[in-house]
Parts: C-alpha cells; sequence; structure tokens
C-alpha cells in the first residue's frame, strides 16, 4: 500500500479508536466526575494529531504540485478542532466534547487520500500562507462553535426535563463537560474569535486577490457566501451584546452562519471536484 495512503488510514483509524474511548469513559451513562485529559491521554491523542500535521503540511506547501481541494479543507478545519479542544483542555475540563470531534475526523482524515484535488495552488506566497491560515482557523473556531452549540442545546433540553434516552440519558450533566453557563461563555468566545479571523480571511482576500487568484476580486457564489456568514454571524455577536442571545436563538444563527461558510469554498468546491469532476483556480 502506497504510504502516504497508509498514514491517512492510520490516523483516522486512530480517530476512530480515540473516539470510542472517550464515548465510552465521557459519555456512555458515566457518573464519574469531570477529570479532563490525564497525561497518557494528552500524549496517545498527539499521535493522529502529527500525523494529520504532516500529510497536510506536505501536501499543501511541499509538494511539487501542491493541491488545496475541498477534502483538505476539510481535513484541517478538523485537525485544528482536534487540536483546539487538546490545547483547550489545559484550562477547561472540556474532554466530554472530543467523541464528536474525534469521530467527524475519523471520518475527513483520509479523504485527501480519496479526493486529492485537481488545483495547483501558489503555495509559495507568503499572502498566500497567511490567507490559508486565517481562513482554516476561522473554519475550525466556528465548527468548534457549532459543536459547543449543538451540545449545549442538547443540555439544555435535558435540563429542562426532556429526559429523552441514549448518549445522555441516566446522568444529570454530560461527562467531561463545564456547566452550561460555562459552556455559554466557552460559545461566544469562539464566535467572537473566529469572527475576528473571518473578517481578517475577507480582508486578506480583498488585499491579495491579484496575487492569490491572478485577478481582481470578482462578486462569485463564494463571495456572496462568505459575507452572508460574516454577516450573520456579526448580527448573532451584536444581538447577544445588545439583547443578550442565547439558548436556540444562538444555535439557530450558529447552524446558519457556518452553514453558509461551508457552502462559500468546501461546498462549491466539492461540487467543482466530484460532481462536475473538474477543478479551477477560482
Amino acid at each position: 500500500m502506497n504510504p502516504v495512503i497508509l498514514l491517512h488510514t492510520a490516523a483516522g483509524g486512530l480517530y476512530a479508536a480515540l473516539a470510542v474511548y472517550f464515548w465510552n469513559t465521557r459519555w456512555r451513562r458515566s457518573k464519574e466526575p469531570r477529570r479532563g485529559l490525564n497525561p497518557a491521554e494528552r500524549a496517545i491523542l498527539v499521535i493522529p494529531i502529527a500525523i494529520q500535521a504532516y500529510l497536510l503540511y506536505a501536501d499543501i506547501f511541499m509538494a511539487a504540485a501542491p493541491r488545496f481541494g475541498f477534502a483538505h479543507a476539510l481535513a484541517a478545519m478538523t485537525w485544528m478542532a482536534v487540536l483546539i479542544y487538546w490545547t483547550e483542555n489545559f484550562f477547561y475540563d472540556v474532554d466530554g466534547m472530543l467523541p464528536a470531534a474525534l469521530l467527524t475526523a475519523a471520518v475527513v482524515a483520509p479523504l485527501p487520500s480519496i479526493y486529492p484535488g485537481l488545483t495547483s495552488i501558489n503555495s509559495a506566497s507568503v499572502e498566500f500562507r497567511i490567507h490559508l491560515v486565517l481562513a482554516m482557523v476561522a473554519y475550525s473556531l466556528f465548527a468548534l462553535a457549532m459543536l459547543h452549540a449543538l451540545l449545549m442545546a442538547a443540555l439544555e433540553r435535558r435540563l429542562h426535563g426532556h429526559n429523552g434516552s441514549g448518549l445522555l440519558s441516566g446522568t444529570d450533566s454530560l461527562g467531561g463537560l463545564p456547566p452550561l453557563l460555562t459552556l455559554e461563555r466557552l460559545l461566544f468566545r469562539l464566535i467572537g474569535a473566529a469572527f475576528i479571523a473571518l473578517t481578517a480571511t475577507l480582508a486578506t482576500g480583498i488585499a491579495f486577490s491579484e496575487s492569490l487568484f491572478g485577478r481582481a476580486l470578482s462578486f462569485d457564489h463564494k463571495t456572496l457566501f462568505a459575507l452572508l456568514s460574516w454577516a450573520t454571524f456579526a448580527v448573532l455577536l451584536a444581538g447577544r451584546a445588545f439583547y443578550g442571545w442565547r439558548g436556540r436563538v444562538a444555535l439557530r444563527w450558529t447552524l446558519a452562519g457556518f452553514a453558509f461558510l461551508l457552502l462559500a469554498y468546501i461546498g462549491s468546491r466539492f461540487v467543482l471536484e466530484v460532481v462536475l469532476g473538474r477543478a479551477t483556480l477560482s
């Protein structure tokens, strides 16, 4: 087997195994108190994170014909999300978030070996690297915000007496998660940081359009969806500041903004690369 494919498969397999482990130890009707990550868990998590970091860097920055299609965008987004959770656990006991993040990473990690992308990109330019890093930070932080919002909605539903079944039944709280108010503060910190990164991404895209894409910025579907996402999160942050928006209102706006953001690049690249079987530099 090709060693690159083997590494992609190994990263996905490790993510999957760790997702099962954290689900069993944090979610599965656990009555144990929150405990955070122990040193062994932190060390094991580093292995797939390091493998995927190498693969992404090699594909995007080191290859003779660098590529960055929808699969690389998804892989970079989920890799950074897991890395942020790994770092965040030094400050908050949010290891209960890991099963969902790791399961998503397990599904996404092998995709670049299946859909390598067709577009050569100017990865040597400083402008491209700045724009790409900012975009991936924005995507990853918004993905984490969406996960926070969904789990907050599930926890709030439970606390209001809708016990349900499955993962959320049989316990007074979700294992490995902070209290609801702490999650809410984390959610809006994530959205605020992601909004800053998205604003910087749009600004660099406008300023560096000539060197990034070889033409002046055009108002196409990608620009439209990116601006819609920016406007959605701007309204959400304003609503939070002036009207105290929270709960289901915050969840709906977060989901809508993230959906627009996905359509801005990943969705359009998926259509070009998989549905239409082609790719362009746009």
